[in-house]
């Protein structure tokens, strides 16, 4: 990995920047194209820490290209927005040769589309925000469940349980099935979300089990093309640590009704409650947070894609 985190990246103008997300920047590559370029930046609980952690863009790009191609082995139907994963022709020709090779593992090409305005969440077991709703008042996202449930046990089915999308700064909320589809307009498209979202989860947490991974829950985005800008395809990431739970199956029943090792962000998540900074702004992560952080990424993605990250 690098030494140093890219928590700034720089283009030198010569593409137009449609947008900056928690992680992504995104450029205008052509009418009908965008650039998707993956920083170092982390986010927790909706805020984006002061620093990043050192190639964890790279490790990310290179996840989603291997879900969006494995996906579409498994899901013939589905509908992506990736198309390359190398970098426009302008820039490989302008950039400095040591930037073009930090850009290109980090960078994909992708459709350009209108994106549907939430997050498209699946949960296979109950943790999370999904946890404190159902002790609460026994629901998930308004859905009854049955009583008696423990943290970290595997729900009777996958629930597609959807939030709002924020604003970078901004929360998420929680919403129901049935609040998502007067959110989002349009019942097909909605039930195409569903459904489609439903069948990528199922497919890769069979994938994740084959190499020791439970992909507890995970969230997905959607945007719409095709000529009457009604088919649905599935956008941004995909199936990463930043985007999903994984947790080590061979401890998973050893840790019910408690916190779950994991190979995501969690960690940094208990970091920044253990020191009473969950939703502070401008908070530095220690280089131990960093590294741990950093490693069971990797450890993630090396077991998932099956080579090196």
């Amino acid at each position: 990995m690098p030494a140093s985190a890219v928590v700034e990246v720089d283009l030198q103008g010569l593409l137009p920047k449609i947008a900056t997300g928690k992680v992504r920047d995104l450029y205008a590559v052509d009418e009908n194209t965008l650039l998707f370029v993956a920083s170092d930046r982390i986010s927790a609980f909706d805020v984006v820490m002061q620093n990043g952690i050192p190639g964890k863009g790279a490790l990310l790009t290179a996840m989603s290209i291997y879900w969006f191609k494995y996906l579409k082995g498994k899901i013939p139907t589905l509908k992506t927005h990736f198309l390359w994963d190398e970098l426009p022709e302008r820039l490989i020709t302008s950039l400095d040769q040591s930037l073009s090779d930090a850009l290109r593992p980090r960078s994909m090409q992708v459709r350009r589309l209108q994106i549907v305005p939430i997050e498209s969440i699946v949960r296979g077991y109950i943790t999370g925000s999904a946890w404190s709703e159902y002790k609460r008042s026994g629901t998930v996202h308004g859905i009854h469940l049955p009583s008696g449930l423990i943290e970290g046990q595997k729900l009777p089915t996958p629930l597609w349980t959807p939030s709002t999308k924020a604003e970078v700064g901004d929360k998420d909320e929680n919403i129901s099935p049935e609040q998502a589809k007067k959110f989002i307009g349009n019942d097909r498209v909605a039930g195409e979300i569903e459904r489609l979202s439903l069948q990528i989860y199922v497919a890769a947490a069979a994938r994740a089990e084959e190499v020791g991974i439970i992909l507890a829950d995970t969230k997905f985005e959607f945007g719409l093309g095709g000529e009457n800008g009604n088919e649905v395809v599935l956008v941004d990431e995909v199936l990463t640590p930043d985007s999903s739970r994984f947790w080590p199956k061979e401890t998973w029943s050893s840790h019910l009704g408690r916190a779950q090792p994991s190979f995501d962000k969690q960690y940094l998540r208990d970091w920044l409650v253990s020191q009473n900074l969950k939703g502070k702004h401008g908070v530095i992560i220690p280089d131990e947070v960093v590294e741990r952080t950093a490693s069971k990424y990797r450890e993630a993605c090396e077991l998932l894609i099956g080579r090196k990250c």
